[in-house]
């Protein structure tokens, strides 16, 4: 496979229930259809190559949805960094551009992907789509050093300096398919929660020698959709978006 191509790991085993839903969480309507198909039409209109959904063990309905794309199966909610992990055997050999996309952030635009691959084609082991939001509250930190990336912070772990940094983490990134399996198979649990997080592939890169940066976009494109009360708002962005066509 040449490393011009493009492929896309879609997180969609979360599930419904603060949506207050038996619906999983990815299926849940935006604007006429399933959240979900929001972002796998955005791949599709950039020719992806590779499009594999990372669903529940009960994740049928998603599979249904997402057909004839790829999926495979978290057995168990171990963490995001374990969710990613389970699309490598569907991406054995690919050695292209990995967009790593959560599957309830839905109206990201086709352009803003574009500008994190061209950023990663410019050397960059990791690329992380941040964002300036009103009000920072409880977002995970990028803290860059030189215009490279050096670490996300979550909340809960800043210091009142890095609290200070406005500059937000949307969770979705870009990996160089060559080195990405081997960053994220080098995470742990050590954590309170005992799970694997994808932002820890940040430091991890970085202590193989490896860079990262950030593109920005604005905090509409990533707002994503925990609630009913989220999802009513995506939708009003998205009418807003499509009207502006």
């Amino acid at each position: 496979m040449t490393n011009s191509q493009i492929a896309a790991v879609v997180l969609g085993a979360g599930k419904g229930t603060r949506m207050q839903s038996d619906l999983p969480k990815v299926m849940m309507p935006l604007c006429g259809k399933p959240m979900i198909r929001h972002i796998i039409d955005a791949m599709e209109e950039m020719k992806a190559d590779k499009i594999v959904v990372v669903v529940a063990p009960d994740g049928d309905m998603v599979k249904k949805e997402v057909f004839p794309h790829s999926t495979c199966v978290q057995h168990e909610q171990l963490g995001t960094g374990n969710a990613v992990l389970a699309a490598k055997d569907e991406l054995q050999g690919f050695t292209g551009d990995v967009l790593v996309i959560f599957g309830d952030n839905p109206i990201t635009t086709p352009d803003t992907y574009r500008k994190m691959i061209a950023k990663r084609k410019e050397g960059y082991a990791v690329v992380v789509l941040g964002f300036t939001p009103k009000d920072a509250a409880r977002y995970g930190r990028l803290k860059l050093e030189n215009g490279e990336l050096v670490k996300i912070v979550e909340f809960k772990d800043a210091s009142e300096e890095e609290k200070a940094i406005t500059l937000c983490n949307s969770g979705i990134m870009c990996f160089d398919g060559k080195v990405m399996f081997e960053i994220l198979s080098e995470i742990g649990n050590e954590n309170a929660a005992h799970e694997y997080y994808l932002t820890d592939a940040i430091a991890i890169a970085r202590k193989k020698g490896l860079k990262c940066a950030v593109v920005e976009c604005s905090a509409e494109e990533v707002a994503g959709a925990n609630t009913r009360e989220e999802l009513a708002l995506l939708e009003s962005f998205l009418q807003k978006r499509q009207g502006k066509k």
